[in-house]
């Protein structure tokens, strides 16, 4: 029997978001090629898929999300003594802190390691501190890089124009999901249903959504938040402010996301800062017309007045008014989801990834890289 060469990911939090949910596409695509570890600071919705797939997974309880030098040095410990352990031949990292946890300890036992940027978080819409604290953070772990995928070509650009690295070591990688939508939207049915997927944290922006829908008392339409997070409790208690309660429904967690899309009309993310988002992916592959903030790598899955609209980030007249436009104008929904779903089975199907990154691995393999 050969042995399969070891792959080993690591990410802090296994909660139900886009980047937990790329990551469960690479665990399964690669399991029939590589021997798959998962590393993650806690039991969840990603560890449960894990092991549904039969991939080995190791809790480093030190490894949290937020900074804590004293968790950070000892998630680091618990990780360089897992690859001596299992001796991997390449890291692939998820998560700013896991991306520092993870290049320094490969760095340290000559791993080579690549990290994916979902999004930086010093790009414009972050708070100056954390701005300041994330370019830190990310520029250190460059240093130790072996390659870093950008989910989208203005996060490399913007990775280059703040001389966070050089460009050898950045590649652009969209992502990719299954299509595995059978039943798309029907957008043009009134009164339309409006959907907006995204933890409830941050760097979301569901305030400006609810003051938006504030001003649109006059029309006929409903809108489902799903997702949860630490701002979930302010939101609930906005939107009784703003008396919305009766258009505006929280519905948590769900696992039926794409169910939940293809009853839908329109998909809408306010958001202050992004990669590029999966939960927009989801929406053209569900044929849905979309209304999303204009950061980031989003123009890069939305065409502005064909797919879907761009608004300004937090200008809540701009974008009341694009969603009175999209609830008033059936037609213009149908078309723009049926545009949307094509330009999602063109360009961001999940095989089209998952060849991308595997080339990258071999890459690296073939070379022996290690930073």
């Amino acid at each position: 029997m050969i042995n399969k060469p070891i792959l080993l990911y690591i990410i802090p939090l296994s909660v139900i978001g886009g980047t937990q949910s790329h990551l469960c596409h690479l665990l399964e695509g690669y399991a029939h090629q590589y021997e798959i570890h998962l590393a993650t600071g806690e039991k969840g919705y990603l560890t449960e898929f894990a092991e549904s797939k039969n991939i080995d997974v190791h809790i480093l309880p030190n490894l949290i999300r937020s900074i804590d030098f004293r968790s950070d040095f000892k998630a680091t410990k618990e990780f360089i003594a897992l690859i001596k352990e299992l001796k991997p031949c390449l890291i692939h990292a998820h998560n700013s802190k896991a991306g520092l946890v993870g290049r320094i300890a490969g760095y340290l036992c000559g791993v080579p390691t690549i990290y994916t940027a979902h999004g930086w978080q010093f790009a414009s819409g972050t708070p100056i501190v954390h701005k300041s604290l994330s370019y830190i953070n990310e520029k250190l772990g460059a240093a130790l890089s072996s390659k870093i995928i950008c989910v989208s070509e203005s996060d490399r650009k913007l990775a280059l124009h703040s001389s966070l690295t050089d460009s050898s070591k950045l590649v652009t990688i969209h992502l990719g999901i299954e299509d595995s939508c059978p039943i798309t939207a029907q957008p043009e049915k009134q009164p339309p249903k409006i959907v907006m997927v995204a933890r409830f944290d941050t760097q979301k922006d569901h305030f400006t959504l609810l003051n938006a829908i504030s001003k649109l008392s006059h029309l006929k339409f409903s809108v489902d938040l799903i997702g949860s997070g630490p701002l979930l409790s302010d939101c609930v208690e906005m939107a009784t402010n703003l008396d919305i309660t009766n258009k505006v429904n929280f519905l948590g967690n769900r696992h039926d996301v794409p169910k939940i899309l293809s009853s839908a009309q329109l998909f809408v993310l306010s958001t202050h800062y992004e990669g590029l988002p999966i939960s927009i992916l989801e929406a053209m592959r569900a044929g849905l017309p979309v209304i999303a903030s204009n950061v980031d790598g989003i123009p890069e899955e939305v065409i502005d007045g064909e797919t879907g609209l761009l608004v300004k980030r937090q200008d809540i007249d701009e974008l009341a008014f694009t969603i009175e436009l999209l609830v008033s104008s059936p037609n213009i929904r149908k078309s723009m989801g049926e545009l949307g779903r094509q330009t999602f089975q063109n360009e961001f199907c999940i095989d089209r990834m998952l060849q991308e990154t595997q080339s990258l691995y071999e890459q690296l393999l073939s070379t022996g890289q290690k930073r």
